[in-house]
Formats: structure tokens, sequence, C-alpha cells
């Protein structure tokens, strides 16, 4: 048949119904992308690459069901336009969804291979410093993607109009001007996006670091572009903006690695018996799964006139074992000591020769 034959009569039909039908191929092409997709990730779960196809399938699954049927109508409506001249505006109209879509289609696949990336990090391994660095940079990378994707997406659609492209020539005659004021209205969040980079590549914080700022202890729950959100010990969270941790002091306890050493403080009387502590602290120290075997001590480092001041070290895992080991080895040597030996605890003596004079009286 010809080519030209078979146009003249597809063109010839109702617009509405070539409508129709196109938009029904294109939901048949993405429910059948979309079954194979889903049949294939089912078949390789257990297999390597199973897991990525899983993520591909309930990542895109949304999208090309708007997808497909768009860019058929796109495609339609650019030569439907030679034969209907007065039906233009719907070609402008399906360009306009299809960047749209096409947008919001990129966004998914950034997120997709910000999953692969992330697919075999384990932040709930105690040893999670590599897992916690990555994790923080590929985060911060997939934000910073989707701004430029959004940005790219605006600009095309803007550029695809022709009055709409007068008004940007217009706008960038006057860019020095629009620079000047942009960069004084936007000075603390251009502030807060150079920070959040820095922060990406240095890392002097990474996602749940353990850290102590504004006298509370936490931990780093989100990074965002411009602020981040710290979980505090009791549920609350402190937000602070993320220029914070780039200007202002503060104590990161997990910055090269998860364990953390751990100090227990007791104020005892000159009659404790050291030694006897020390040889307690090892035996309770070896019998708490929360040690992680690699420092353990008991020292005497300050005198005070009525009492001497004895710090125990121990190391654990992360900080939150840290906290409870310390918290456990405290009550216990407590209670060691006010059975064995309760002469230990801190107490007021008053010594010294008593005056004759008062005898005789």
């Amino acid at each position: 048949m010809d080519v030209a034959l078979i146009k003249e009569y597809i063109f010839n039909r109702p617009p509405w119904l070539i409508y129709l039908v196109t938009a029904g191929v294109g939901l048949v092409m993405a429910w059948g992308v979309i079954t194979l997709i889903k049949v294939i990730a089912y078949k390789r779960r257990n297999r390597k690459g199973g897991n990525i196809l899983g993520i591909i399938s309930s990542n895109t699954t949304s999208v090309l069901y708007f997808f497909f049927p768009v860019l058929l109508l796109a495609a339609v409506s650019y030569y439907y336009r030679v034969y209907f001249p007065r039906d233009y505006w719907f070609f402008h109209l399906f360009k306009t969804l299809l960047i749209a879509i096409s947008t919001w289609l990129t966004v998914r696949v950034v997120a997709i291979f910000e999953k692969v990336l992330l697919l075999n990090l384990d932040l709930n391994n105690p040893d999670n410093y590599n897992a916690r660095r990555v994790y923080t940079k590929v985060q911060f990378i997939r934000r910073i993607v989707n701004i430029f994707v959004v940005i790219l997406g605006v600009s095309i659609l803007l550029l695809s109009f022709e009055r709409v492209r007068q008004y940007g020539v217009g706008i960038l005659t006057s860019a020095g001007i629009v620079s000047v004021i942009l960069g004084f209205a936007a000075q603390k969040t251009l502030a807060n996006l150079l920070a959040g980079i820095q922060i990406a590549f240095t890392q002097p914080i990474k996602i749940d670091d353990a850290v102590l700022v504004e006298n509370e202890w936490g931990h780093i729950e989100e990074i965002n572009l411009t602020y981040v959100v710290v979980k505090l010990w009791d549920l609350r969270r402190l937000v602070l903006p993320i220029t914070y941790f780039i200007e202002t002091p503060f104590q990161n306890w997990t910055r090269n690695q998860a364990s953390i050493i751990g100090n227990v403080l007791l104020y005892l009387d000159y009659h404790t018996p050291v030694e006897r502590l020390r040889e307690k602290l090892f035996d309770l120290v070896n019998n708490n799964s929360l040690w992680d075997g690699q420092v353990c001590n008991l020292q005497v480092i300050d005198t005070q006139a009525q009492f001497i001041v004895v710090r125990c070290i121990m190391s654990a895992r992360n900080a939150g074992d840290t906290f409870n080991l310390r918290c456990q080895i405290r009550e216990k040597l407590i209670e060691y000591i006010r059975t064995e030996y309760p002469e230990s605890l801190p107490g007021f003596r008053i010594t010294g020769v008593v005056n004759e004079e008062i005898l005789k009286n």
C-alpha cells in the first residue's frame, strides 16, 4: 500500500479518535515494558543484578505510564498539524507535557543510580564509617543533580516557545544588573549551598555521625542543601543551618571511625584498694558484650583533700554502645564498692591531737 494513502486515511479520522487511539497504544507500550521489567526482576530476584531490576521497576512504574502515551501523542500531533493547522496548539500542549514528564523521568533515573550505588551499603554495621562516608556523598550529589535537571527542563521548556525566548534575550542583556541583585538577595542561600558542597566532599560530618552541638548530644540524621537535622538522644530534632558546621566549632565523636572510648569517674576515699578495683573493672568489661576488646584501664588521675579521683576508660564499637557500657560499668562498680569496701566511699574524717586541757575539764 502507498504510504501517502495510509497517512491520508489515518489523518482523515476525527481528531479525538486519533489521539484516543494513540494514547491507548502508548499505555499498552508502557504496560508491556513495565511488565517485562517486573517479570525479569522476579525471575532474577535471587541472582546477581536482580535487586537492580527491582529498583528500576519500583522507580519507573508510575512515570512510564505517562511517558509513552505523551511521547506518541507529541509525535502524532507534530504530523497532525500539517493536515489540521488550526489544531496546532495540540502540538504545543503535548510538547510541554513531554518536556515536563521527561524531566520527571530523568529525576527518577537519578534516584535509580543513587539506590544502586547504595545497594550494598550497610549503615547498621557497627563499623560503618565507609558506608556513611559514601552515603553522604551520593545523597548530596543526587540533590545537586536533581536541581540541575529541573533547571535544564525549565530552560528547554522556555526556549521552545518563540515569545518566551524573546523575553529571555531581554533578560540576558541585563544579566549584569540581575546577577548583582540576585547576589545580594540570595547571599545566605548561596553561602549555605557552597557550604553544603564543601561538607559533601571534605566531610566534617556524615550521616549517623555522633556529634555534640549546642551542648546537645545526638546523631546526624539529615544533611540537606541548606540545613542539617541532628537527632538528639531524647528523640528531639535540632535543625541547624549547614554553615554552622563550617563556621562554628563542634565535637564529632565518630569523625574517622565508629568506635569511641568512654570514661567513668569515681570520687573515692584514700582507703580505696585501687588494684582490687582495677581487677574488678577488667572482670566486668570482659564479661560485657558491648566491649570491643580494644581499650580498658583504671587510673587515679587526681587527688583532693578528702578524696581521690579514679578514672575508668573502656571502648565500644560505636557511641551508643559506649554510653550504655559506661552506665553499666558505673552501676556495677558502685555496687561492688558499697558491698565489699564500704570504707572506700567518699566521706569526711576529723583527726587531730586532743587538747589536754579539754581532757582535764
